[in-house]
């Protein structure tokens, strides 16, 4: 494990962040490095990903916030969310709470996301979601948590990561994760969205990972095409659903959920990735390529 977090410490002969740094210091670093690449670029346009980097991009963003494509696919998902009663199993009915994902659970020891709870509370209100064609990650049941981002428009993320042995356990294994080479291609989540952010890959241009969660579930342009399903709602995909496709792209074997359950690792990830955009407010679900 040392010798991970080490080569995790030194991809590419650049340290941003050691091993041994606190949450807090991880988070400064992390902030620093991405003005110092965009200079100009606040924080809260990171929000935007490569929108906010890119001003021809900003034209096309704008352009197609005039009439999105994702407005169709919220409305099912606020519907989905009254007829299964999943504000039954939430603070507050379930509205405005997404910025306080994922969190650690002091009870459970564990971190638990806002999909993970989704579908908790699925189970627990006795919704056969294989029936009702409800799976992690995309269709109705990332409508759902769209809706649920949809009602957290305007809040600032804070994730709050405590100091309880459990919790930086799960923290620093989602850092590892992050920095962590992997694949056929060798390629760490840190090489697309750190120190190649802003360059071309192919013709997609590699958006930074400050501010990712922001705006998961996002609606992507590339996912809307799938065959079968409501058109309104293949294009949604959950943040998890989306390091899936990463991991395709690096050919490195996507990881499944276990027993029902999101796999550990990538709630790990999740968990990390998510406190590194702290103080961004949520403006999901957004368009994406």
């Amino acid at each position: 494990m040392k010798k991970i977090l080490m080569m995790a410490a030194i991809v590419m002969g650049l340290t941003p962040i050691f091993a041994s740094a606190s949450p807090q210091q991880d988070l400064k670093q992390f902030r620093a490095y991405f003005f110092k690449k965009f200079p100009g670029v606040k924080l809260q346009e990171f929000a935007d990903g490569i929108y906010g980097i890119s001003k021809e991009r900003r034209q096309e963003y704008e352009a197609m916030e005039d009439f999105p494509p994702y407005e169709p696919g919220v409305e099912i998902g606020k519907q989905l969310f009254i007829k299964y009663k999943v504000g039954s199993c939430f603070k507050h009915g379930g509205i405005g709470i997404r910025q306080n994902y994922p969190y650690f659970d002091k009870k459970s020891g564990q971190v638990r996301t806002l999909e993970g709870d989704i579908m908790a509370c699925l189970h627990r209100n006795k919704i056969d979601t294989k029936k009702e064609n409800l799976k992690f990650g995309k269709g109705k049941f990332a409508a759902i948590s769209a809706y649920m981002a949809y009602t957290s428009r305007g809040k600032k993320l804070n994730v709050i990561v405590p100091n309880d042995k459990r919790a930086l356990a799960i923290y620093n294994e989602g850092k590892t994760y992050f920095y962590a080479k992997r694949g056929q291609l060798n390629f760490a989540c840190a090489d697309c969205h750190m120190y190649d952010a802003g360059m071309m890959a192919r013709a997609n241009l590699l958006s930074p990972a400050l501010g990712h969660v922001t705006h998961f579930p996002t609606y992507r342009k590339k996912w809307e095409s799938s065959p079968g399903g409501n058109p309104a709602l293949n294009g949604f995909g959950t943040i998890q659903r989306r390091y899936g496709g990463c991991n395709k792209q690096v050919r490195a074997k996507p990881l499944k959920p276990i027993n029902g359950h999101q796999n550990p690792e990538y709630v790990a990830l999740e968990y990390f990735h998510s406190y590194m955009s702290n103080g961004i407010k949520i403006n999901g679900p957004d368009i994406r390529e």
